[in-house]
């Protein structure tokens, strides 16, 4: 029997039944692409695909402790399963102790539609939003732009059972555009992204209509030395900064003495301020536009996240509020190491709290200083202060008197997003964007713009 003829349910259940470990976690995800993507105005490709990944997660208790062991893979026939779950407990036999062993979670209800078919995504994803991209194409040729990119949907339905009595489903979909627009002689380049889960809250005309306004300001070119500029830093840039933030804030490592979260003498910052504006950041599973898992997925343990809590549920948690630091992530071990609260990290992250300000209210606010577009290539330099270093990317913008004036060349950075809170001076309106830099691992975020009076141009970078 093939792995698509065997409903996902039914693998996880037969895959329970042949389980001959002490415990069991098995993990089916349902994968379903579609994408399209296009160059100089035109479609080059689209397609669609379809897979399955199978995870078994065995544990065995021994005298030293509970082991697990993990094996993953794809396209499993009925005739593979019974080997991929031996394996799973021959790796689990052959480990050492896990320190993260906790008791399977157990006790939660069955989702309802743990037993239908998977969601699957399709080109009618695109129904409307492949028309609305071919006019976008002739408006583009008619102002002498021209336009690259791709759209992709993704689907994923995740089925979660254990020997526990756990049998939880989730679907996330999972949608990103981006778009380049380029001058003929390729001279000047601008580029704009958006994330989405279903693309009918995505109009590639007003990208198109945004690129083209970027296109003209770059008509004049300004060349500006390194140093410090009030910047004003749009969503997709501070989601970047902060989603690398979230995946430093782990309340283990920050206990013990080797992050910026770090109490100085021993524990933790919880409870100190970070900010003096009023900002929230947060994860919500039922957030609107941007739900995600409200249950622990884990494929594997390490840093915040542990095999032994998958199912546990995932609560709605602000990791800073009102400019007080709140929550560090945590799994069951870890809290019970530090004596932290179990706060798992979550698939989103919103900033909440600033002025109902659009940029281009920001902008026209603004005396002199820098407008970036996005970030890219950030690298940590130093853990403990969360010093991160990257370059800016297809557009920085020369503010004067309320006006973006002209283009400047792009700069590296030294920044600590911690530190950027700190000294941000305004935040605007929170709104749905994409991190460009981790939109292959993280899309769902919502920012406001930041204000930052001394923004750390350390060098000048000849990127694009």
């Amino acid at each position: 029997m093939s792995a698509r003829t065997t409903k996902p349910h039914e693998i996880v259940e037969q895959a329970l039944a042949l389980s001959r470990a002490d415990g069991c976690v098995v993990i089916a995800d349902e994968h379903s692409t579609a994408n399209l993507r296009w160059a100089g105005n035109a479609l080059t490709t689209n397609g669609v695909t379809r897979g399955r990944t199978l995870t078994v997660i065995a544990t065995v208790d021994g005298k030293e402790g509970t082991a697990s062991g993990v094996v993953s893979r794809s396209a499993v026939t009925a005739a593979e399963l019974e080997p991929l779950v031996r394996a799973a407990e021959a790796a689990a036999r052959g480990a050492g102790a896990a320190e993260d062993a906790q008791p399977l979670v157990g006790g939660v209800p069955e989702s309802p539609d743990f037993t239908d078919a998977p969601a699957e995504t399709s080109s009618a994803v695109f129904a409307d939003f492949a028309p609305a991209l071919g006019e976008a194409f002739a408006r583009a040729r008619a102002g002498g732009r021209e336009l690259y990119g791709f759209a992709n949907h993704e689907l994923v339905s995740t089925y979660l059972g254990t020997s526990t009595g756990l049998r939880l489903r989730h679907d996330q979909p999972t949608g990103t555009l981006e778009m380049n627009a380029k001058s003929p002689d390729r001279t000047r380049s601008a580029w704009a992204g958006r994330s989405t889960r279903d693309f009918k809250d995505v109009d590639p005309g007003a990208l198109d209509a945004e690129l083209a306004v970027r296109l003209g300001w770059a008509e004049r070119r300004v060349e500006l030395p390194a140093g410090r500029y009030e910047t004003l830093v749009p969503p997709t840039a501070v989601a970047d900064l902060l989603i690398y933030q979230l995946w430093s804030a782990s309340g283990r490592d920050a206990a013990e003495g080797r992050t910026v979260f770090s109490k100085p003498g021993g524990g933790t910052r919880i409870g100190e301020r970070l900010s003096e504006l009023p900002l929230t950041l947060r994860s919500d599973p039922d957030e609107p536009g941007l739900e995600c898992a409200p249950f622990v997925v884990a494929h594997s343990s390490g840093g915040d996240q542990s095999v032994f809590d998958n199912g546990l549920p995932a609560h709605a948690t602000e990791w800073i509020s009102g400019g007080v630091l709140k929550h560090l992530t945590t799994t069951r071990h870890s809290a019970g190491l530090t004596g932290l609260p179990v706060a798992p990290a979550l698939g989103n992250l919103i900033l909440d709290g600033g002025e109902d300000r659009s940029l281009e209210e920001m902008v026209a606010a603004t005396g002199r200083g820098l407008l970036l577009t996005c970030l890219w290539y950030i690298r940590e330099v130093d853990p403990a202060t969360l010093l991160l270093t990257g370059l800016t990317r297809d557009g920085v913008y020369l503010v004067e008197d309320g006006e973006v004036t002209g283009q400047v060349n792009n700069f590296r950075f030294n920044e600590s997003p911690v530190n950027l809170l700190g000294r941000a001076t305004e935040a605007g309106r929170t709104e749905k964007t994409l991190p460009r830099e981790w939109s292959d691992w993280f899309t769902r975020a919502a920012m406001p713009a930041l204000r930052i009076p001394d923004f750390n141009m350390s060098s000048v970078s000849q990127g694009v």
